[in-house]
């Protein structure tokens, strides 16, 4: 009895002793994984928006050693009726109106403030998208009709096989990808903990095997679309996103902070929704595109790719908000109103015509609910109506 005792312990011990080093070895992974289960809950949704750097791995985008974009102060004006009730139900976390170049109004809620570099979600792919203009004019992308696997061979005889950029560009690659935020099964839950776990995107791309459209013939929001287009270009170019946006747009805008991009374990950038930076500096990225690509006399981004990527040239639906490369169009638009959008409510919102830039950052967790987009759309428009 003694010696099975004396076994059984030892057994024990050695499972205990395993347990701690495979503790020790996938601590840094479990923390992210609870973080990223807990990302989105009601008493944590706004820290962890201010705080990404705790949940995931990242690379900075350092600003450099420029001067810095000085953004004046313009007169202040009063909100339109209505304004502070949609702060409070949208769960706003900073509103910053810009007109002509001044800030009219910037103001930070829910105990955020200035310096909070606050997750873009899906207001990265319009980085990209300018990113990739730039990569365009210099020439080292061919066409838009070029097949992304010309680019990224890692995905031949995959779901992307016969999809142009131009495709995906648009989100009308035809590929089978569920994007419901609300189930833990969708494609898109699955790919966030592919990012958690320090996976690599580049694999799951790659693993998506299933089509529902002829490509270029449907359109179907789906991000995965927008990592594509960031391995066409690290394809094309044999360098990061997270250089290249430092190189050609970041740096030459003179931000007042370093940002970062969340990264999955092989340091791809996230550029489907990873981008963080403060409002004032998502703000002078919306300037620059306002004031058709130019800042402080240098032409950053091409003047006609930004045209050609506001137009709503993907094949969606009559009657529906239309969609350009990377770039949402709202229904009923007039000439140059346009606006990147992201979830649970980020928001950059142009109106050329009337020299109108919004920048919104926000912690809604209803931003899904029936009609929310459409109703902070209309808001933009009175507030941009009402200066």
């Amino acid at each position: 009895m003694r010696v099975v005792l004396k076994w059984m312990l030892r057994i024990l011990l050695m499972l205990v002793l395993a347990a701690v080093v495979v503790g020790a070895w996938k601590r840094e992974e479990i923390q992210r994984l609870m973080a990223v289960n807990s990302l989105f809950s009601e008493d944590k949704i706004v820290h962890n928006f201010s705080h990404m750097d705790e949940a995931f791995l990242t690379v900075p985008l350092p600003r450099g050693d420029g001067p810095t974009w000085e953004l004046p102060y313009g007169p202040g004006f009063d909100l339109p009726e209505g304004t502070d009730d949609w702060i409070e139900d949208r769960a706003v976390t900073s509103l910053l109106v810009m007109q002509d170049g001044q800030i009219r109004f910037e103001e930070y809620y829910l105990d955020t403030g200035p310096e909070d570099r606050r997750i873009s979600w899906s207001v990265a792919k319009s980085y990209l998208s300018a990113l990739f203009g730039v990569l365009l004019a210099e020439g080292a992308i061919e066409s838009l009709d070029d097949p992304v696997t010309k680019y990224a061979p890692k995905l031949e005889g995959t779901a992307y096989d016969g999809a142009t950029i131009r495709n995906v560009l648009n989100m009308a690659s035809g590929v089978t990808f569920n994007e419901d935020y609300f189930d833990p099964n969708s494609d898109i839950n699955r790919m966030g903990r592919v990012v958690a776990l320090g996976g690599e995107l580049d694999d799951f791309a790659a693993s998506l095997q299933n089509t529902f459209a002829t490509p270029g013939e449907t359109w179907q929001y789906v991000s995965i679309d927008t990592h594509v287009i960031g391995m066409v270009i690290r394809g094309a170019t044999g360098r990061s996103v997270s250089e290249l946006l430092t190189e050609k747009v970041i740096q030459p805008l003179g931000l007042e902070y370093d940002g970062y991009y969340v990264t999955d374990g092989a340091g791809v950038a996230f550029v489907l929704g990873g981008l963080n930076f403060t409002t004032r500096d998502f703000a002078r990225f919306g300037q620059m595109i306002l004031q058709n690509g130019e800042h402080n006399g240098q032409q950053l981004v091409p003047a006609d790719w930004i045209a050609e990527s506001v137009l709503p040239s993907a094949p969606t639906k009559a009657g529906e908000i239309g969609y350009g490369y990377q770039w949402w169009v709202p229904i009923g638009a007039h000439e140059g109103e346009y606006l990147a959008r992201g979830v649970y409510g980020q928001y950059i919102y142009f109106d050329q015509p009337r020299g109108v830039l919004i920048v919104t950052t926000g912690a809604d967790r209803k931003f899904r609910d029936e009609g929310v987009n459409e109703a902070n759309i209309e808001m933009f428009r009175k507030i941009a109506q009402s200066l």
